[in-house]
């Protein structure tokens, strides 16, 4: 199912857990272009009016990581960024150290690398995380 809103979003996880607060959640990742963190998250809810936790938007971005519906990087400092994933699987992404924009990079190349490792060591389900930062043109100085 393709869970390109809030809405669709919502039905593509469990049933029981559907409250306005984390649909407010939902609601807010959707309309996020880059990636941003629990805190980011929570502070543009509140400021729309929405009485959320912060342990609701950590709870439910977990979720949304365990459902693989959010694509994760992390900042200089090591926090955890969320982006929604788009459909069709997860994406790997070159961040902007300096202000965090980010654009997707064709990584089949490190996909076949996985696949391989997982094929030659008998291991299976292989998971992986690769990060790749960089400063964008935008905020590369000049020479």
């Amino acid at each position: 199912m393709s869970c390109q809103n809030a809405e669709q979003l919502a039905r593509c996880l469990p049933a029981a857990r559907r409250t306005r607060q984390r649909g407010a959640v939902l609601h807010v990742l959707v309309d996020c272009t880059e990636f941003v963190s629990a805190q980011q998250l929570h502070a543009l809810i509140t400021a729309d009016g929405i009485a959320v936790g912060l342990t609701t938007v950590y709870r439910m971005l977990r979720e949304l990581e365990v459902y693989d519906r959010v694509d994760v990087v992390r900042d200089e400092a090591g926090e955890r960024l969320y982006r929604l994933r788009p459909f069709g699987g997860h994406r790997h992404y070159l961040v902007c150290r300096s202000c965090g924009r980010s654009r997707p990079v064709d990584a089949e190349v490190v996909e076949a690398w996985v696949d391989r490792v997982g094929e030659t060591t008998g291991y299976a389900a292989v998971e992986h995380t690769v990060e790749l930062t960089g400063i964008c043109a935008t905020c590369r100085p000049t020479s």
